[in-house]
């Protein structure tokens, strides 16, 4: 039995809450890890887990267990992650999980460049507007929008993006063309919901210096981006898209950016995330200081990702993230 790999799977198993939950993030069949939890408990000649067909709990000498063997895991972990080989390549899998629209249109092209810089590295890139759970789908970086921020994750802004209101000309054709944010509550307004909680994404708007929403007259929704972003080019209406979403249509001259002199529209924050400054690994750095590199080529006032653990330079910026402040 591979003891190290056994309490790994036994580590993951108690994070995740079940047995599936962690064959999933591992990788592996739930049955393949029950098995190996068989073997680890065989081999301690203690029961670890109370399982049911139902529920799973820690037994006592499980709790024991599990509070000494974590962290000694975590520090193999970060022992493991900082081996290169001889020509100082970074090695292992590195899991990167973002919102769907920046995973497939910043991250997507971002990989392609990484690993031609770290070919040894294994890249796997989870896209989706709902929930992340770093511990539990074995998850070693985020890149999340405010609405996703929760308690016990360290966070900071890396990026704020542009968006842009929009409309193909064959709707501005028909429709009018709107000259102030205060005219969308008199057109077809296309909008996003978040999966998280259900609500529309506001429509923000920066007028001398504060914010305001402008009231919308809602005829389509969508929770994908790049969906208002094809409801828009045939003519659906009105819709705010992030700018690397926009731009290419706007390029081909398929969609119209509007407001450009008599309003800006609020820009979206991007937050760095991992679990706890200890995940901070050579791997991930690598991957952030290339993400901050591209990101400040293409927009201003890009920031420094996360300060090495001890650092407290940009604390002000680093916080055990909650979304109600």
């Amino acid at each position: 039995m591979n003891l190290l790999a056994a309490i790994a799977s036994f580590i993951k198993v108690v994070e995740s809450g079940s047995i599936v939950a962690a064959a999933k993030a591992l990788g592996v069949s739930a049955a393949a890890v029950s098995q190996t939890l068989n073997r680890l408990e065989t081999h301690l000649g203690v029961r670890l887990l109370q399982r049911t067909t139902r529920s799973m709990a820690l037994t006592e000498p499980g709790a024991i267990y599990y509070a000494k063997v974590r962290q000694i895991a975590a520090d193999l972990e970060s022992a493991q992650s900082s081996i290169t080989t001889r020509d100082g390549a970074l090695q292992g899998r590195l899991s990167i999980a973002s919102t769907r629209a920046f995973g497939r249109h910043v991250l997507a092209p971002l990989i392609a460049e990484f690993t031609l810089r770290h070919p040894s590295l294994l890249i796997e890139l989870s896209t989706t507007d709902g929930k992340i759970n770093h511990i539990q789908d074995g998850i070693d970086l985020s890149l999340r929008i405010k609405p996703q921020l929760e308690d016990g994750i360290v966070a900071r802004k890396i990026v704020s993006l542009p968006f842009i209101l929009c409309a193909s000309p064959a709707y501005l054709e028909r429709a009018g063309s709107p000259q102030s944010p205060d005219e969308l509550q008199h057109h077809a307004c296309l909008a996003f919901r978040y999966p998280l909680d259900g609500r529309f994404l506001r429509c923000g708007f920066l007028r001398d210096g504060q914010r305001y929403d402008a009231n919308l007259n809602v005829t389509a929704i969508s929770d994908d981006v790049d969906a208002l972003a094809h409801m828009a080019v045939n003519g659906a209406g009105i819709t705010r898209l992030a700018e690397f979403v926009a731009a290419p249509f706007i390029e081909r001259g398929q969609l119209v950016p509007l407001f450009e002199a008599s309003a800006v529209v609020e820009p979206m924050d991007i937050f760095a995330c991992v679990q706890e400054r200890a995940a901070l690994n050579a791997k991930v750095r690598a991957f952030l200081d290339c993400l901050t590199e591209h990101l400040a080529q293409r927009w201003p006032m890009v920031r420094a990702a996360l300060p090495a653990s001890g650092d407290e330079r940009g604390a002000e910026d680093i916080r055990q993230a909650n979304p109600a402040k």
